[in-house]
């Protein structure tokens, strides 16, 4: 295949194939025909997706082509970056310590190369969403910005632990960071849970845990996303008690509402102090309707929220791919 001359804007989703959230933005960024798309999995390469990078060193700028299974272009050209969820590279030819080799130079290559282009507005950068997904980092940021947040431990000391239960029970457990549980051959999701006196024991010294004062009056939970400036914050309802909505998505109801007073320029400011243009941000709303920070995800999902709201979230990231923001 020979290199494709582009003379639009090219708009590069890294994103692996099945991501309904991408394909919101996708379909809104084709229907306006300003731009070329072009959706690319580095989790692919080298097999369906090819990549020759050569660095100029008097400008710094990477060039050269890079293609998938539909169509080239040059590094040169791509305009805008939207950073979703790249896969892993998988090398099955392998053994174990040979293709975790692979996958470093493919992650540090082919990676650090798109995440390296000077001409390219990144929604968000990659290393700007790493940095910013830690919780004890959001946390202690969003209580300098003035956001209300809950007591919150990080221990494994089962004494500590009882302590902290003592003084702010009820408390809850949430995972420091989601990753891929497997027990018995199935996949496990953790979700926040009430944490009981009696639950706080000498288990506790294998790792570290967080744990958090619970918003007892909550009586809803708000997932705010913020693209550049436009605020979207929409009102998550559950038909029973949850203290984690994410567990049963069929007893939820979504209404768009205007933010809380005050957050929305606390956000802002959250947002810069990450150098991030977008986040989604969850709140616990209690009954009173303050609103309690409880993490902001700088690549988190939307596009489920849309259409039960009409709320136009894949156009204004759009807007923000076109420049617009």
């Amino acid at each position: 295949m020979t290199l494709r001359q582009l003379h639009r804007p090219i708009v590069m989703v890294i994103t692996e194939a099945d991501d309904v959230t991408a394909d919101a933005v996708i379909a809104e960024l084709n229907k306006r025909g300003r731009c070329e798309v072009a959706r690319v999995d580095p989790g692919e390469f080298p097999r369906d997706v090819s990549m020759s990078a050569s660095l100029d060193p008097e400008s710094g700028r990477w060039t050269g082509p890079i293609g998938t299974s539909s169509r080239q272009f040059d590094l040169a050209d791509v305009t805008s970056v939207y950073w979703r969820r790249p896969t892993p590279s998988t090398f099955p030819g392998l053994d174990q310590a040979a293709a975790e080799f692979a996958r470093a130079q493919v992650r540090e290559g082919v990676g650090g190369v798109l995440a390296s282009l000077p001409n390219a507005r990144y929604v968000n950068h990659p290393h700007r969403n790493w940095a910013a997904e830690y919780k004890p980092h959001q946390l202690a940021v969003a209580a300098e910005l003035g956001f209300n947040v809950p007591a919150t431990l990080i221990t494994a000391d089962p004494a500590v632990a009882r302590s902290f239960a003592d003084k702010h029970a009820p408390i809850v457990y949430k995972p420091l960071r989601v990753t891929s549980l497997v027990r018995e051959g199935r996949a496990q999701a953790i979700w926040t849970r009430r944490v009981e006196p009696g639950e706080l024991d000498d288990s506790i010294a294998g790792t570290a845990h967080l744990f958090q004062a619970e918003v007892v009056d909550k009586v809803a939970d708000l997932r705010v996303t913020m693209v550049g400036d436009e605020v979207f914050c929409v009102r998550i309802d559950s038909s029973v008690d949850r203290l984690d909505w994410r567990s049963d998505y069929d007893t939820l109801s979504y209404q768009a509402v205007e933010p809380p007073v005050g957050i929305s320029e606390r956000m802002q400011f959250y947002l810069r102090r990450f150098g991030l243009i977008f986040g989604c941000f969850d709140f616990a709303l209690d009954a009173g309707g303050v609103p309690y920070f409880l993490e902001c995800n700088p690549n988190g999902q939307w596009a489920w929220m849309e259409p039960p709201t009409g709320l136009p979230m894949a156009a204004t990231f759009a807007d923000a791919l076109e420049g617009n923001l």
